[in-house]
């Protein structure tokens, strides 16, 4: 299949947000996506960009993504977070996650990154199989923890309770 890399167009928004309700279904979470496309402009495009987006392109069509963004360690500093790397499950198979990767690590070396990270689902067998075949680290006792739009206010409350 011959299929091109490239950096994400502010015009390419609609298409990633598929791509992300489509990942967000494969998890198991189709409601969970609360952003859209004016977010992902204004978010990716604005005067300070929060991401950094590499699509991957057949027949002018966006097959898959890399969404990235970057982090703080204060261990090592300059750090690279991949979000989500999606391929459309149509294209799966074609060697497309892999040349999405491959690029997102590149840039991180370029970036002069000391560390990328990112999270896989523990039920995800392909995709931590696809990892592991290409030598990553995967750190089974550290968990991700995560505190929602409601948990924050939650944690308020309580904040708020004592004193």
């Amino acid at each position: 299949m011959k299929y091109t890399l490239r950096k994400a167009l502010k015009s390419d928004m609609p298409k990633v947000l598929n791509l992300i309700r489509e990942l967000a279904t494969f998890e198991k979470e189709p409601r969970a996506v609360v952003i859209d496309v004016n977010d992902l402009e204004k978010d990716g495009y604005g005067k300070n960009p929060l991401f950094k987006c590499m699509v991957a392109e057949a027949n002018k069509k966006i097959i898959g993504i890399a969404l990235m963004y970057y982090r703080y360690s204060t261990w090592k500093g300059k750090v690279l977070h991949l979000e989500d790397l999606i391929v459309n499950h149509k294209y799966r198979g074609n060697g497309i996650g892999a040349a999405l990767l491959n690029e997102v690590v590149k840039f991180g070396k370029n970036e002069g990154v000391k560390r990328i990270t990112w999270e896989v689902l523990d039920w995800n067998t392909p995709a931590i199989e696809f990892y592991k075949n290409r030598g990553v680290t995967i750190m089974d006792e550290w968990k991700v923890v995560h505190l929602t739009e409601q948990g924050i206010d939650n944690y308020l409350a309580k904040i708020d309770e004592n004193i």
